[in-house]
């Protein structure tokens, strides 16, 4: 295997932790920042998957400019992976070394190639699953660390195939609608009807990684794209966004209380009734102490406010 089709893969593999998630690798590791220089180069998406990511860095890899930026992983880790078999002295005396399977080695250095040790074949293909398992909770310790305010870490290390239905929450404020008549988008200020709006996570997807209710919010169904993974100004859309939240709350939670969606709000606030009968004002500073610190979160990793 060429150095160039593992490091290639590399790449994939932290692609969308980096670009959609925007985690941190920590100051010491290049992934990051060669990965940032690699998008804006070759204008890869954010959201590609891993295979795509592949096969455009190899097919321009004899670009001076794409193989310089990759040529930064071909220094040290190579020979430095081998350091359980072979004590390390210098990368010439590693490579020699290798090309013996000295103390059984998992593969030698040829130029900038590797093959793999014929005995480990079996073993590898044999457990592979718990191989990758292994490094993938090792690489949620070590990003959990580099990332100690970031939530879910473990879900961000690959792209999801697919994103969570909405359906339960889409029948959320489909019944509220249908209660009150209609609801206005806090963003635009047009009117909304049932089943004529788009779900909106105010505080993005790529950051929280998840569908809890308090976290979502019909909108007009231009605001999805407009706003994409930005943050919202909390100085000017938290206040309706949370009145809108407790209008419906207090109007459907009476109707049916034992529906689990109002266990959403369980984090957020330890009684959805309490909760229910707080004033508005109170309510509002329930949302603003879940989404302050959040925000604040988020931009220090990077993610930009929405300018409408």
């Amino acid at each position: 295997m060429s150095f160039w089709e593992i490091i290639a893969g590399m790449v994939a593999e932290s692609w969308y932790p980096i670009h959609y998630f925007k985690l941190s690798f920590g100051k010491s590791d290049s992934l990051y920042v060669q990965s940032m220089a690699l998008q804006l180069e070759l204008g890869i998406s954010i959201d590609a998957d891993r295979t795509r990511i592949k096969r455009i860095l190899l097919d321009n890899i004899d670009n001076s400019r794409t193989k310089s930026l990759l040529r930064v992983f071909t220094l040290n880790v190579p020979y430095r992976f081998l350091s359980p078999w072979i004590t390390y002295t210098t990368d010439n005396d590693v490579v020699s070394r290798s090309q013996r399977f000295e103390n059984n080695c998992l593969y030698a250095l040829n130029g900038e190639t590797i093959e793999l040790n014929p005995i480990w074949r079996e073993y590898l293909m044999e457990h592979y699953g718990i191989l990758r398992d292994f490094a993938f909770w090792n690489l949620a310790i070590f990003l959990q660390k580099r990332n100690p305010n970031v939530p879910d870490v473990p879900s961000k290390l690959i792209k999801p195939i697919l994103r969570d239905s909405l359906t339960k929450q889409h029948k959320f404020w489909d019944a509220y609608i249908e209660t009150v008549g209609s609801i206005r988008c806090i963003y635009t200020d047009k009117p909304l009807a049932v089943k004529g709006y788009d779900l909106d996570h105010f505080i993005p997807w790529s950051f929280v990684s998840h569908n809890l209710l308090w976290n979502l919010l019909p909108a007009d169904s231009s605001i999805n794209s407009s706003k994409s993974n930005n943050l919202p100004s909390l100085d000017k859309y938290l206040k309706p966004y949370a009145n809108l939240h407790h209008e419906a709350l207090k109007t459907l939670y009476p109707k049916k209380p034992t529906d689990k969606i109002f266990e959403d709000y369980l984090t957020v606030y330890d009684s959805v009734p309490e909760l229910i009968r707080l004033t508005d004002d109170d309510f509002c500073n329930v949302f603003q102490r879940t989404f302050s610190p959040m925000v604040q979160i988020a931009e220090n990793m990077g993610f930009n406010y929405w300018k409408i």
